[in-house]
């Protein structure tokens, strides 16, 4: 069998592109994105999709679910119409926000239905790793008082299975850090450190789950937008590490810590060339500024199969930047391009104590 494929991509106003019944909005109004119709929006991913033979997405800011809407509704009717291979779709908690997370897979080669662990708290929260959709005490700002946070987006946790192995996704959207809105620089400065502490904050309660899953043996995946990357900004230094460190579990046993090559390369360099998966115009200083949000972390079982993994960057990738339709496709599909991972299931060892396999006959 080929190498099972998984990607996460956060598609920038994917909402936008479906009305209230999930039907796609292919026509020439403008779309969110800066003079980009909708039309060229929705082409601009199925090209992109269909150019990554992903077999499994997590998608970042899939399309809201509420009364009205329907997030698998809309990813499965967007799948019929650009004949998608990942044609079916599975979301958990929603979100509070127009940005939900879902994954859309391809049935023949997995099945993913949303699976998840601990115990729901009560509404003062509970330590620990309560279920995400509730809610966690921790203190924040050190002063000894432990202060309830909840997930904006609660991330998805899957029980997946292909060629008879069991896997663990964990889809995440961590809070970002960036304010929003004219305000004084004091403000800007609070509203900063306000935000990397709850980013922080769910960063430490992801972790507490990680840790649960790997004293099961999980075979585990954690993957998406953290909003966050080893030294991006002047406030880490305020709280020792910074999220991605934390879900990584840096200062762990290595087989404790889970693993991903572009945290590890800003890691290891916190000055010179790193890998970069987001493009944003700073209005401003009228220029892009990129950066590393989006990661893919796997556990040491899998590290030691040699995944494979890839940004699939516009300029940087040199596959991607030669072929003209691809690049501009994933100029105009979102300001996030899609990091994929390839993993060879069939070296994945089994646990110690595990009956080996039967042989065929």
């Amino acid at each position: 069998m080929a190498p099972l494929r998984l990607a996460t991509w956060n598609i920038e106003w994917f909402n936008a592109l479906f009305d209230d019944r999930g039907r796609v909005m292919d026509d020439d109004q403008p779309s969110a994105r800066y003079r980009i119709t909708r039309a060229e929006q929705l082409g601009a991913i199925a090209i992109v999709m269909t150019a990554i033979e992903a077999d499994g997405i997590m998608i970042i800011e899939a399309p809201d679910q509420n009364h009205r809407r329907s997030t698998t509704r809309a990813l499965e009717n967007f799948a019929a119409k650009y004949g998608l291979r990942c044609r079916k779709a599975v979301m958990g908690f929603t979100s509070e926000t127009e940005q939900e997370i879902a994954f859309l897979y391809d049935p023949d080669r997995m099945t993913a239905r949303h699976d998840p662990r601990g115990e729901p708290s009560n509404s003062h929260g509970a330590t620990g790793a309560p279920r995400f959709d509730t809610v966690r005490r921790a203190d924040l700002d050190f002063d000894g008082v432990e202060e309830p946070i909840r997930f904006s987006k609660p991330p998805l946790e899957l029980q997946v299975e292909s060629e008879g192995h069991a896997l663990r996704l964990i889809g995440v959207h961590a809070k970002s850090k960036g304010p929003h809105g004219e305000m004084t620089l004091v403000e800007f400065r609070r509203v900063s450190i306000e935000n990397r502490r709850k980013q922080l904050a769910e960063c430490q309660w992801l972790r507490a789950r990680v840790e649960e899953e790997l004293d099961r043996g999980e075979t585990l995946i954690v993957m998406g937008d953290f909003n966050d990357g080893p030294g991006l900004d002047e406030y880490e230094k305020l709280f020792g590490h910074s999220g991605i460190e934390v879900v990584l579990g840096i200062d762990e046993p290595p087989e404790r810590r889970l693993f991903d090559p572009h945290a590890d390369m800003n890691l290891r360099q916190r000055m010179g060339l790193s890998p970069t998966s987001a493009r944003f115009w700073l209005a401003p200083r009228k220029r892009y500024f990129e950066a590393m949000l989006d990661f893919i972390m796997v556990s040491s079982d899998l590290t030691r199969t040699s995944p494979d993994w890839r940004i699939w960057h516009p300029f940087n990738d040199p596959a991607a930047a030669e072929v003209p339709e691809l690049r501009e496709a994933l100029l105009q599909a979102s300001d996030h391009f899609p990091v994929t991972v390839d993993l060879d299931l069939a070296k994945i060892a089994p646990p110690p104590g595990a009956e080996p396999a039967p042989r065929p006959t």
